[in-house]
């Protein structure tokens, strides 16, 4: 079977290519342009109601549909039974980082962006309230990764999710200095084959259409 990942060049985005890309998967991969509004037209919506990369859909005979970034990975990672252990102990701080993830450093460091690049007024205590919780966050991953190589035991989903957003911390304008832990980590994981083919992902190529979605010939099951 084969997946299709309807996806862009985005840190959420990066988190399934790179789960995909080092579950050994065949994926299909559909670009989504987030500039010219595709996340919002109605073939879109029919995958994910709220309009967000990445989606993907599990071609079988009823194709399966999952949306939200972490969602997909746990599904992936259930569905190979890699990634996570399978244990309720091991699986539990593998979900506890991946929601940490999730509930914290993406919408921090999301927010970080907004308001340091791309709001058309700079407001100086938001732009220094979102950097100061994002730095912080990051301290909170450091302290884990001094005292091990990865999050939650073995490298996981809960790795692949939070170094998605970490790795973008110069483009928000967050320092790591004097986080050693987390800078180690950062460049063993940048230098996995798969997370540099997870991070090429989309290529340049058209753009996804309708017509591209009904070529699945997919009933939708959400």
């Amino acid at each position: 079977m084969t997946i299709a990942l309807y996806t862009a060049s985005t840190p959420n985005g990066h988190k399934v290519s790179i789960a995909l890309e080092e579950l050994g998967l065949d994926y299909d991969v559909h670009p989504v342009s987030l500039s010219a509004g595709e996340q919002k037209q109605p073939w879109f919506l029919e995958l994910n109601p709220n309009g967000r990369i990445p989606v993907i859909v599990d071609k079988g005979a009823d194709d399966f549909v999952v949306f939200e970034s972490g969602a997909i990975l746990i599904y992936l990672a259930e569905k190979t039974g890699k990634l996570m252990p399978a244990d309720p102990r091991g699986r539990s701080r593998v979900l506890q980082w991946l929601m940490f993830q999730m509930g914290g450093v993406g919408p921090m460091m999301g927010q970080a962006n907004v308001f340091h690049r791309y709001a058309p007024e700079k407001i100086p205590y938001a732009i220094a309230r979102y950097q100061r919780e994002s730095r912080r966050l990051l301290e909170v991953l450091d302290g884990q990764l001094r005292e091990q190589q990865f999050l939650a035991g073995d490298y996981s989903i809960a790795d692949i999710a939070n170094w998605a957003w970490a790795t973008t911390h110069a483009w928000s304008d967050i320092s790591v200095d004097g986080l050693p832990g987390l800078q180690r980590w950062l460049e063993e994981i940048a230098a996995r084959p798969a997370v540099q083919r997870g991070k090429r992902v989309p290529a340049r190529k058209q753009k996804t259409t309708a017509e591209d979605v009904e070529s699945t010939g997919r009933k939708l099951l959400v």
